[in-house]
């Protein structure tokens, strides 16, 4: 099977095979195969957060209100939190899991109410109307995700889930608090 060149980018940015040579020209340490890697799972990933953040526009939520949406669901039946997890769990301060629930109550994806057995423990519940949102963009990326791989045959495919995990694997190992909040770097 031959290597496909990506198709340039047509935004001015430079295409990957392009931005390795000034970076060679600039850095001639720079080892080209691991930059090409590097700068194109960085691509990919930057493509795929907008391609996703448009489905969710569609469907009329945000990305913030989605992993919202994703840690309840991976809780599992009954799809309840407090606010203190779901914020640990999102990496959020307190003050921002409040106003992500106050938005996300006011559209009706999730409901907040005191817990019956502690009447000082509030609980988040997702509803109906938040579960059908999840189901929907789950749907429409699995679509996506279909299509993203189109040129990667079934044969290829656990060979390459093998290596981005074993990447995964490495990164959190080594930096085992960058889990993609960069707010204590400002």
């Amino acid at each position: 099977m031959s290597a496909r060149r990506a198709a340039p980018p047509t935004d001015g940015e430079l295409g990957v095979t392009e931005q390795v040579a000034v970076y060679q020209r600039e850095f001639p340490d720079v080892d080209p195969q691991v930059e090409t890697i590097v700068s194109t799972l960085s691509r990919v990933a930057r493509r795929m957060g907008v391609a996703y953040s448009r489905q969710l526009t569609v469907l009329g939520i945000t990305s913030a209100e989605w992993e919202v949406l994703k840690a309840l669901v991976v809780a599992g039946s009954p799809y309840r939190l407090g606010p203190g997890e779901l914020a640990k769990r999102l990496g959020l301060t307190p003050a921002a899991m409040t106003h992500r629930i106050d938005r996300m109550v006011a559209e009706d994806l999730v409901t907040r109410d005191r817990d019956e057995a502690n009447r000082v423990r509030v609980i988040i519940e997702l509803t109906e109307n938040g579960r059908n949102k999840w189901l929907a963009s789950m749907r429409m990326a699995a679509v996506f995700e279909e299509e993203l791989l189109q040129d990667i045959t079934a044969a290829e495919r656990p060979a390459l889930s093998d290596m981005l995990s074993r990447m995964l694997r490495r990164i959190e190992e080594t930096q085992p608090d960058a889990v993609g909040r960069t707010d204590d770097l400002a």
